[in-house]
């Protein structure tokens, strides 16, 4: 048996929807929310899933979490704007996960801008490890980007939806995200450095690999907007961390211990 685990921070727009899809492979749902003020967990509660309160940690932290309150070993961890696929529940059911060699399933993930699937920009496909043995691994206890740590995974043709964005605006200001802003954090503690010429060669760099080599130019507007959109996210990045290399008052104004 399978148990389905979604973090959460006001996601009472999603999470229904997200618990019944689950619900179609899992036995068990549990759901680790971020102190939510919407109606999230009363949601989640009212479809039978068991919540759990943790302040964020971080992604791979976070994910973590609810492991110790999961019955089965098998987990199925997906993000609350992602969906199962038809041809995702045919291929988990199956799955012989009691005598698998595997520790984990990779599954491809369809990237979407409101309702437009973005197969460019390397956002398709985009394997992603989402069904794995808590006995044998777990995600990296990192805090952003984090991804589960199978020794011997095996990737499944079958897809999972991801509503990324409701629309291209939200590519540069998703509420609640600020990508460049932690990663700039982050760099900065481990002591990374930038110098003057950092922030445009890594915004050019992001903006050139996205458009050109992973063929953001088949995507029209689409495909532009989204490599515009990582090239300013990078550019942002080593801007930021440039800026607390530079300007004392800015760092001493900067609250490290929050990078969340």
């Amino acid at each position: 048996m399978i148990t389905g685990v979604v973090i959460t921070l006001n996601e009472s727009k999603n999470i229904v929807e997200c618990i019944q899809s689950l619900q179609k492979v899992c036995s068990e749902i549990v759901v680790v929310d971020s102190n939510s003020t919407d109606n999230t967990r009363e949601l989640a509660e009212s479809l039978g899933a068991k919540v759990v309160i943790q302040s964020y940690l971080g992604d791979g932290i976070q994910k973590n979490v609810g492991l110790a309150h999961t019955e089965n070993n098998w987990i199925l961890s997906i993000d609350a704007d992602e969906r199962l696929t038809d041809e995702m529940v045919s291929a988990i059911k199956q799955l012989d996960l009691s005598s698998t060699p595997h520790d984990a399933f990779a599954f491809r993930r369809r990237n979407y801008i409101g309702s437009r699937w973005i197969k460019q920009c390397g956002w398709y496909p985009d394997f992603c490890i989402r069904l794995y043995d808590k006995s044998q691994t777990r995600f990296a206890e990192v805090k952003q980007h984090a991804a589960v740590q199978a020794k011997n995974p095996e990737r499944i043709n079958a897809d999972l939806i991801h509503y990324s964005f409701e629309n291209l605006g939200q590519l540069f200001a998703k509420p609640g995200r600020n990508f460049s802003g932690r990663a700039a954090k982050i760099m900065y503690k481990k002591g990374k450095k930038a110098n003057s010429f950092s922030p445009f060669l890594h915004g050019l760099n992001a903006f050139i690999r996205k458009y050109f080599f992973q063929k953001g130019f088949l995507g029209g507007v689409d495909g532009m907007t989204v490599a515009l959109s990582s090239a300013v996210n990078s550019y942002l990045k080593y801007a930021k961390l440039l800026e607390y290399q530079r300007d004392p008052k800015v760092l001493e104004n900067e609250d490290f211990d929050k990078v969340w």
